[in-house]
């Protein structure tokens, strides 16, 4: 096991650097947590279309995928599961054409492809939102793990800035995120095995038991504890 500092002592650190404890309390308040039954209340479509979202924001200008949403959320039939899984070549070669969203025919795809991965989750679960909603928080890894081995390009931060935008409690590697975990020795490089997201698993659980914070205000308190 690694030797780390607690929760206090990274706040500490995080609080000298951004005005006290006062003004850092402020800054981890705004992380958009929902509650469980905020989140399996979340309709299916809207999964599939902040997915969608984080994918074509990958690598791109997150302003111009902002600016074009309403243009994509026509395009893709509202993201509607079953319509979206059932997009033919004839769809296809529409939206490659569509101007009113971005036209990579690689990402395209994917809606289609996690339309089914959703949908399948909806059967096993009863909705897509409680499949997520009784994922525990205490293996957010595993979670990750499965969206990478289930979905289409979810292997990444866009999985991560999926389940935060959706108001899960989630870590996201940013490069401050990162640099902390280094810092602390629970990882010696940026976590892409299965075996380095056990060991960021393990620091957070410890970390929420010694201060009751979730993930998402741990994730931040370590990325402030080294940049903005």
């Amino acid at each position: 096991m690694f030797t780390m500092r607690t929760y206090d002592e990274i706040f500490d650190l995080a609080a000298e650097r951004k005005g006290g404890a006062k003004a850092l309390n402020a800054m981890l308040e705004d992380t958009h947590a929902k509650s469980t039954a905020e989140i399996a209340a979340i309709p299916d479509d809207r999964w599939l279309s902040d997915m969608t979202k984080r994918i074509f924001q990958a690598g791109f200008n997150w302003k111009v995928i902002e600016s074009k949403w309403s243009g994509f959320e026509e395009a893709f039939w509202g993201f509607d599961l079953a319509r979206c899984a059932m997009m033919s070549d004839d769809d296809l070669d529409a939206l490659v054409r569509n101007t009113a969203i971005v036209r990579n025919p690689q990402k395209i795809k994917t809606v289609s492809e996690n339309a089914v991965f959703l949908g399948d989750l909806a059967r096993e679960h009863g909705s897509v939102g409680k499949a997520f909603a009784e994922w525990p928080s205490s293996d957010y890894a595993g979670l990750l793990m499965m969206l990478k081995k289930r979905g289409s390009r979810l292997g990444g931060n866009s999985a991560m800035y999926h389940l935060r935008f959706m108001g899960l409690q989630s870590w996201i590697f940013s490069n401050d995120m990162v640099a902390a975990l280094i810092r602390e020795g629970v990882i010696d490089k940026a976590p892409t095995s299965a075996t380095a997201l056990k060991k960021v698993q393990e620091a957070f659980n410890i970390w929420s038991e010694q201060s009751g914070r979730g993930l998402s205000q741990i994730s931040r308190t370590l990325a402030l504890s080294i940049g903005d």
